[in-house]
């Protein structure tokens, strides 16, 4: 501005200013919550409730440390977390409707965050297999018409994690990239301190959960202990130590005392303070 503008107009530059640094204040708050949140439901309740101040009261993330090349692995070994209800998740998550949108084969190949604009011009202009098609009915017969993707960009080849951000009702395509050219830094600051902090706490879901002596035999073993001296370190016989290893490996669905360990490290369910229990389905709805 001119000094003759500032003198016929200084209220509002800094009302504008106070305006920024209130919500660059409240940003950073709520990313140091996520930082300092101990609990994976916490994390997500923070995060969510961010979203849904911008208009994004849906939100749907998803985060595997077993991709291949061809899929994402045995979705019992992932952590998806939604705040829609039991039935969406089971519908979204259980059945597999997600790897069949085009969101998720945008995520797939990409890095980064995008708007989905691009999802309803391919879809006017017969880009989409008839399969994507179907997933966009579906999800329009929802309400789920316009939104938001991210991908997060991963240090290993077979981790991956998306997120999905779906527009209120009432906002449509237009209005939902006028939030993400408004707020867009805002939005992926959230969703990487989200997604970096959800990523160190334990993996738990109800198909991958251990006991607190299950978790013990494997720290032990991991520590290099003969199941003597597991035994010995437990106060129990060396069966009973062999009995909570194979439990283990069934529970985490692998062959090998040493297939657990490893697996259990990927999905931090050892060396944990207190890991949660399981939850009831391998979602956690947050409302």
């Amino acid at each position: 501005m001119t000094e003759q503008q500032l003198k016929d107009n200084p209220r509002p530059v800094f009302c504008d200013r106070g305006r920024m640094e209130q919500t660059v204040t409240a940003l950073l708050s709520r990313i140091i919550a996520i930082a300092e949140a101990s609990t994976t439901a916490r994390v997500w309740s923070i995060a969510t409730a961010h979203f849904a101040g911008l208009g994004f009261g849906r939100v749907n993330y998803g985060f595997t440390r077993f991709r291949n090349i061809r899929a994402v692995g045995d979705p019992d070994d992932a952590l998806f977390l939604t705040t829609a209800d039991d039935a969406y998740a089971q519908f979204y998550f259980r059945n597999g409707f997600y790897a069949r949108t085009p969101a998720f084969r945008w995520a797939q190949n990409n890095e980064g965050a995008c708007t989905w604009t691009w999802v309803r011009e391919a879809a006017l202009a017969g880009k989409l297999s008839p399969e994507e098609m179907e997933t966009v009915r579906q999800n329009g017969a929802l309400g789920i018409v316009a939104g938001v993707s991210v991908s997060f960009p991963e240090t290993s080849t077979r981790a991956k994690g998306a997120l999905g951000l779906i527009a209120d009702p009432g906002l449509d395509h237009v209005a939902v990239d006028a939030i993400f050219a408004q707020k867009r830094d805002e939005i992926l600051a959230i969703a990487h301190a989200m997604h970096l902090k959800l990523i160190q706490l334990p993996i738990v879901t109800r198909r991958r959960s251990l006991t607190q002596r299950q978790r013990e035999a494997l720290e032990w073993v991991a520590d290099g202990k003969t199941t003597q001296d597991v035994a010995l370190l437990m106060a129990v016989s060396p069966a009973m130590v062999e009995k909570h290893l194979r439990l283990a490996r069934e529970a985490l669905s692998v062959d090998t005392t040493a297939q657990a360990v490893a697996k259990a490290a990927l999905m931090n369910l050892i060396f944990q303070r207190d890991p949660p229990a399981a939850p009831p389905l391998a979602t956690i709805a947050a409302r």
